[in-house]
């Protein structure tokens, strides 16, 4: 039977459960475990396929086609674990399937209610297949005292009952913050959240307090009185230098020792952190650098391109250089002419465009493109920046003016059109103009066929591949031959052959286009080859400057 660990949050929201969560999972794995991950988020969209990156960030998504929480991404990335569409749990889900169900007459004339049958529903989505791991760590989104949480913290409140102390464990993060005009660390805000979780039936047992210095034994020992537990269970969550030294640092804290101690567990193996020492001596002493320049048109917030940035500092990882960032909103490109481009672009070792949604921002994304390519430096494009990058080599190489994609309006030569059918695995999906948004793009891994002679191939070293994709429209087939006059080649495609996948220019020392998202695949210990690969070729375009 799995053991269960509920990780909330209190005092402010962004203290890092996710990576907490993560963390923990990574140390009870180096302890010999198996772990599941799965994230309750209180909001009541039924996923964030249709929120603005500005309000929630990125949408990380699963092999199976869920768009999800970018904490996915953090479980993943630490874990190795693939999560599914069942690890995402979201009011807005929770409260259409207990609707449905009641459409259909499954409770039986009952009156529907929040107790029992929403937070039933909740209990059902926290245990599910978790038979076959020894703990499933659920992170609570938000903040404990938010009134979207409640149904979520009293379903875990119930689960303690049902599953007992033994088999259950709170965690709760809190924030220590110091104030510099008194000199001292205080505690209040820590006790007054946990006060909070109380009222709502929950003990934690263990504290994870986030500081930016370490806590003394006597700050401690009051977190320890006044919040009802064992001071060795307030565990200090300090801030590091990389999110990658955050299990090395809990385990010196004592977190893993902890949680064996409440389940009575002794570790299956002696803990072993050498991968995650390893990551964090080449984070923290490189043998060298380069800079890379994002593209993109959420760069106000950084989070809207979480994936990706874990993804360049996994390719700087495999590379044992630290990776420079130069984030660049796009449409600031699209002023100041071709010597602000120089200006801007010129330094950088290699250009990435990332994918994205709508018009704004496209001048300056493929003046980018074209800056690449005429200058040489190594390019990667994303989803988005596969479909710009084909757009502009037939506007500034075909001379087919006009060529543009069908999101932005409409077009006399549609290089990139929307895509209304295609097939996910033996069942054919469709979209129709009007219908429902959320969930309805060419979503989750599908396989795709690279041609031996390309670049893309000797960063794989296999003919066949499984990425993951989240997009809406498709590069034109009608146009591949004027493309390949241009110099650009399709270099990978579906294994049915109908779509474009992987495009790359021979003319150039690296210049490689995806149609898929490779970032959500890309783990510290694990790089992404093409990712591995871009870094190298920035690393090259460094030594020649």
């Amino acid at each position: 039977m799995a053991r269960f660990i509920f990780v909330t949050g209190g005092v402010v929201s962004a203290l890092g459960k996710g990576i907490a969560s993560a963390s923990l999972g990574a140390l009870l794995q180096a302890r010999g475990y198996t772990v599941l991950l799965r994230k309750l988020e209180p909001y009541i969209n039924v996923d964030p396929g249709t929120m603005s990156p500005f309000q929630h960030g990125e949408v990380f998504v699963t092999d199976d086609g869920a768009e999800t929480d970018l904490d996915l991404g953090h479980y993943e990335r630490f874990t190795g674990v693939t999560t599914t569409r069942f690890d995402a749990v979201s009011t807005g889900g929770i409260y259409s399937d207990v609707i449905a169900k009641e459409r259909r007459g499954d409770y039986l004339g009952a009156t529907v209610q929040v107790i029992p049958h929403i937070t039933d529903a909740i209990k059902s989505a926290i245990l599910k297949n978790t038979k076959d791991v020894d703990f499933t760590i659920c992170e609570i989104g938000g903040t404990v005292g938010d009134i979207e949480g409640l149904p979520f913290l009293e379903a875990i409140r119930q689960l303690r009952n049902d599953l007992g102390h033994r088999n259950s464990l709170f965690v709760h993060l809190t924030l220590v913050p110091y104030i510099s005009t008194a000199g001292e660390l205080k505690t209040k805000p820590t006790q007054h959240s946990v006060k909070e979780l109380q009222s709502k039936g929950i003990q934690p047992d263990i504290l994870l307090c986030r500081s930016d210095r370490s806590i003394g034994m006597e700050e401690r020992r009051k977190l320890a009185l006044f919040c009802n537990i064992k001071p060795e269970c307030v565990i200090e969550a300090l801030d590091v230098s990389t999110t990658y030294q955050v299990p090395i640092s809990y385990h010196e804290q004592g977190l893993d020792r902890e949680v064996c101690r409440h389940f009575g567990l002794e570790s299956k193996t002696a803990p072993d952190l050498k991968i995650w020492e390893r990551i964090a001596e080449t984070l923290t002493r490189p043998e060298g650098d380069v800079t890379i320049g994002i593209i993109g048109k959420y760069v106000e917030l950084l989070d809207a391109y979480k994936s990706l940035h874990q993804a360049l500092i996994h390719g700087g990882i495999a590379n044992k250089v630290h990776v420079n960032f130069e984030w660049i909103d796009a449409s600031s490109l699209e002023e100041g002419g071709k010597a602000s481009l120089i200006e801007r672009l010129m330094p950088l070792h290699g250009i990435l465009v990332p994918g994205g949604f709508g018009e704004r921002g496209t001048k300056g994304k493929i003046a980018a493109i074209q800056f690449a390519r005429e200058h040489k430096i190594p390019f990667f494009g994303i989803c988005l920046g596969m479909q710009l990058a084909v757009i502009e080599a037939l506007r500034n190489i075909g001379n087919f003016k006009d060529a543009n994609s069908t999101e932005f309006g409409a077009t006399s030569l549609p290089a990139v059109a929307l895509m209304r059918e295609w097939i996910k695995g033996e069942v054919v999906q469709k979209y129709f103009p009007g219908a429902d948004l959320g969930g309805t793009m060419r979503l989750g891994a599908y396989e795709c066929t690279l041609n031996q002679d390309s670049k893309s191939y000797e960063s794989y070293q296999n003919t066949v591949i499984f990425e993951r994709h989240r997009h809406r429209y498709e590069v034109n087939t009608t146009y591949l031959e004027e493309l390949e006059k241009c110099g650009f080649y399709i270099v990978g495609k579906t294994t049915d052959g109908l779509l474009p996948e992987i495009a790359e220019r021979k003319d150039h020392p690296w210049f490689v286009a995806v149609q898929f998202h490779p970032e959500f695949k890309s783990r510290p210990f694990k790089p992404h080859p093409l990712f591995k690969s871009f870094i190298e070729a920035a690393l090259n375009q460094n030594r020649l400057i």
